[in-house]
């Protein structure tokens, strides 16, 4: 039992799964749950995708540094922070349970690295705001959240054969502005905005 009560009594069982597409860069599962009345219920449909880093980055001048590139879930141009996966050391795209450190690239590490190749700045500032579920619904993987104050530009981009992406400031009230536009429409990284205001006052009151 923890603080919300006792959780044991509202878990589900796994009783079958099916690897429906299981390569290098996803595992997608085709599944059968036993309810907690004893009731069994499929299909239940999930995938497993790596780890990843979005970080907040703000310049010298309290301006955010943000990426603008096509999402095809979507199928739009959106605006949103640099973000990137966690490197493994087994080279799959993918999660599939829980990584030790030895595993995995390091979180920050990973966050430093997808900063400078995506825009060109680096920061020595950095916070480590919160590890989040990015669709518990889904998904098992997990979304690394860091703040990166006073960052500079210190090079040109570094991107993937795969990654088509313009660098680009925007003032803090103009990412407001996109949210509510719908311009800037990633779930996690509204929230990481959120998160960074809370923790950077004077954001929310550019």
């Amino acid at each position: 039992m923890d603080q919300f009560g006792n959780n044991a009594s509202l878990e589900w069982t796994e009783v079958s799964r099916e690897h429906i597409i299981e390569d290098e860069w996803i595992d997608f599962r085709r599944s059968s749950y036993r309810f907690p009345d004893g009731s069994v219920f499929k299909p239940f449909y999930s995938y497993s995708r790596k780890d990843y880093v979005v970080i907040i980055p703000v310049d010298e001048k309290g301006r955010l540094v943000c990426v603008r590139q096509f999402r095809q879930g979507i199928r739009r141009v959106t605006v949103e922070f640099p973000a990137g996966g966690i490197e493994r050391k087994d080279g799959r795209e993918y999660r599939s349970g829980a990584l030790s450190p030895e595993d995995a690239e390091d979180t920050l590490e990973a966050a430093r690295r997808e900063l400078v190749e995506e825009t060109g700045y680096v920061s020595d500032e950095w916070e480590h705001l919160i590890r989040i579920p990015s669709n518990a619904t889904m998904a098992d993987n997990y979304a690394y959240i860091f703040l990166a104050r006073n960052c500079k530009k210190r090079c040109g981009q570094a991107l993937d054969d795969t990654e088509f992406l313009d660098a680009e400031l925007h003032s803090p009230s103009e990412v407001e502005m996109m949210i509510k536009d719908g311009t800037f429409a990633q779930a996690v990284h509204v929230m990481a905005w959120l998160m960074a205001k809370e923790r950077e006052p004077e954001l929310g009151r550019s």
